[in-house]
């Protein structure tokens, strides 16, 4: 066994014991129970209601349990889920080409960079053959080979192909299936949806999660619910950087107040930057566009050898004027190299100054070699929606000239701390899919988000939830409990500071500000100086939110201001801790670039020794003063090694 000796400070992770392949088993058959009669008696809240959401809330109705799900969407079809493109991937091997469990085990870990916790990463490589077979009992119309079996295209990270996807719009097929089994039980009555209701803040008996505080974003309506467990599946933190892949609503403020609640914080430092977005167009923009990794398959990525050539049309640089360079600096995975190493790659050449396009913030993905290869009607077929959406948004034929691309924000793998239950350290708070920590790492691979979240949902909160429910007498708390008049009392409050502050700047303005702040300082390269710097602008920029921010219109109506200034709030104290996190971690890993711990290749630079942790934060009641909690990773199948994909 490969593992750090030392003891961890973290609440127990709950690992089970013995052999790696039949922990997940053992742990199923081992665990607590809860009959059906029974399962009545029990309330289950959950927040959020994309995949991890609607599939623990389908999944748990139809098991028996009372359930209340909340969105802040008019629908839950709204979900950002519905976003992601490429795919997801499971270890069926119906390419026959050397894929297996332990194989997807292996490669999520090397992808993260070996900072991920090797238990859950094995359960999820597990279970993942199991969501395929769910999804097309749905009806997901996973694209098919032309004899009928399913398709499997390759994704970064990986040398084999076990990525099933839907065209280009895979997480809106996959979200369709999830949505429709939730509305199949909110039909039956087992779930009560409440849309268009944000959660503002957790409410913790003795301890225990017991209910949340909500505000209706149409009435303005604060109002509490109870329940005997509350399920966070409320996404990633990504639009602290303000411009990202993520659609705009996406926020941090569920997860956030649940760490001020006492939920340890886990890696919160570890976003993961996306190499396949369209470039910046102007200050204009309130968000970014993801194109899909799936298209480096066919799209091979290069920019000009000489800055000289660079305002040149495309079609007028010679093939031998052409740098190929993630063919060139990575042969052995060549243009599905990761993500994290993609896209500083993708920089590199644009800070040398052979960038393309406006600004020079850009590389070229080409697919003229497929074209030639395979044809058109090819290509537009596998990407037909993708280089439509590329079409409107910048107005040029990718089939005639290459795509313009440049890495944006996308995932975060850092969220609130869980054990192998998905439990938090406090007791009945589970949190699900991108919203929690656990299987990804310091880099998530390419399609393994959404097998993240359906595989929380589906499979393994509805085997690990009883653990805790069976130990909790239920409807033991209510609304009537001082704690929920004393919480709601709280929201109240912090409503109503923002509405009083009439001061001159816009919520958007300072989320932009705060934004490019967190983009160069903490962004896909770090340094001590520039995370030092970061942390004292973003307390002042703190301060002056809190005395001259503009919140029109009052708390008792449909205000979209006022819910953004509270996002925006949250983002001003989450934004330090990120920078605190960075700042501690003296090492370089996946998505996490200090730029004093390179190799001299310019690689990222781990430290085993010191760094191999999850760094889980606890919320001291000063945003500025966190508390650092270490779980030591140890690993029994893997070994730390050197990660290449050259």
């Amino acid at each position: 066994m490969s593992s750090n000796p030392r003891q961890s400070e973290t609440p127990d992770a709950a690992i089970p014991s013995g052999p790696l392949a039949t922990k997940w088993s053992r742990h199923k058959m081992n665990a607590r129970l809860i009959n059906p009669a029974n399962r009545r008696k029990y309330h289950v809240i959950v927040v959020g209601s994309g995949l991890a959401g609607a599939a623990a809330a389908a999944s748990l109705s139809e098991q028996g349990y009372k359930v209340s799900c909340f969105c802040y969407q008019d629908s839950p079809r709204r979900a950002h889920s519905i976003a992601a493109q490429g795919g997801i991937n499971a270890a069926k091997n119906y390419q026959n080409d050397g894929d297996s469990v332990h194989r997807l085990f292996y490669d999520t870990i090397k992808g993260g960079d070996f900072r991920a916790r090797e238990a859950n990463v094995y359960r999820l490589a597990e279970v993942s053959v199991n969501i395929i077979d769910q999804c097309v009992a749905q009806g997901v119309p996973f694209a098919r080979e032309y004899g009928g079996l399913l398709a499997n295209r390759s994704f970064g990270g990986a040398q084999v192909s076990r990525t099933f996807y839907a065209a280009g719009q895979t997480g809106q097929q996959l979200l369709l299936g999830a949505y429709q089994a939730l509305e199949k039980e909110i039909a039956a009555g087992g779930v009560k949806m409440f849309p268009r209701t944000e959660m503002l803040d957790l409410v913790v008996v003795d301890g225990h999660a017991k209910g949340i505080v909500t505000r209706d974003m149409v009435t303005g309506e604060v109002t509490s619910h109870a329940g005997d467990a509350v399920l966070l599946a409320t996404g990633g933190y990504g639009n602290v950087f303000y411009l990202s892949t993520n659609a705009m609503g996406c926020n941090v403020t569920a997860t956030w107040r649940a760490h001020k609640r006492g939920a340890l914080f886990a890696n919160p430092c570890y976003t993961q930057i996306h190499p396949t977005c369209i470039p910046v167009a102007g200050s204009f923009q309130s968000k970014l566009t993801l194109m899909s990794e799936s298209l480096r398959n066919d799209g091979r990525v290069w920019v000009p050898k000489r800055k000289e050539d660079c305002g040149k049309p495309a079609a007028e640089i010679a093939e031998e004027a052409r740098d190929y360079f993630l063919e060139r600096k990575y042969p052995s995975f060549g243009n599905l190299a990761p993500r994290d190493i993609s896209s500083r790659a993708a920089k590199e050449v644009c800070d040398e100054g052979r960038g393309v396009g406006p600004g020079g913030l850009g590389v070229y993905l080409d697919f003229a070699d497929s074209i030639k290869r395979l044809g058109e009607a090819a290509i537009r077929e596998r990407y037909g929606n993708l280089f439509q959406i590329y079409h409107e948004i910048t107005g040029e034929n990718a089939y005639t000239q290459p795509m313009r691309i440049f890495p944006a924000v996308h995932y975060t793998m850092g969220g609130l701390w869980v054990d192998y239950n998905l439990m938090s350290n406090v007791q009945g708070l589970h949190v699900l899919g991108e919203a929690n920590f656990s299987d990804h790492g310091a880099n998530r691979l390419g399609a393994s988000a959404l097998m993240q979240g359906l595989a929380d949902g589906y499979f393994v909160v509805p085997a690990t939830l009883p653990n805790y429910l069976a130990t909790q007498k239920p409807g033991s708390v209510t609304t009537a409990h001082p704690q929920f008049a004393a919480v709601r009392d709280e929201v109240a409050q912090r409503v109503s500071k923002l509405l009083s502050i009439k001061g001159k700047r816009t919520v958007s303005s300072f989320h932009r500000e705060l934004g490019l702040l967190m983009w160069d300082e903490c962004g896909m390269a770090r340094t001590k100086d520039g995370l030092l710097k970061a942390i004292e602008k973003i307390k002042a920029l703190r301060e002056e939110f809190w005395t001259n921010v503009m919140v029109p219109g009052s708390g008792e109506e449909f205000n979209q201001q006022l819910e953004l200034a509270g996002r925006v709030a949250d983002f001003l104290e989450f934004g330090e801790l990120m920078c605190v996190d960075a700042l501690q971690r003296e090492e370089s890993c996946g998505g996490h670039f200090r730029v004093e711990h390179q190799t001299p290749e310019g690689e990222a630079l781990r430290d085993d020794d010191d760094f191999s942790y999850v760094a889980a934060w606890a919320y001291s009641g000063d945003v500025s003063r966190p508390q650092l909690r270490k779980e030591w990773l140890t690993y029994e199948e893997v070994h730390f090694s050197t990660r290449s994909y050259k």
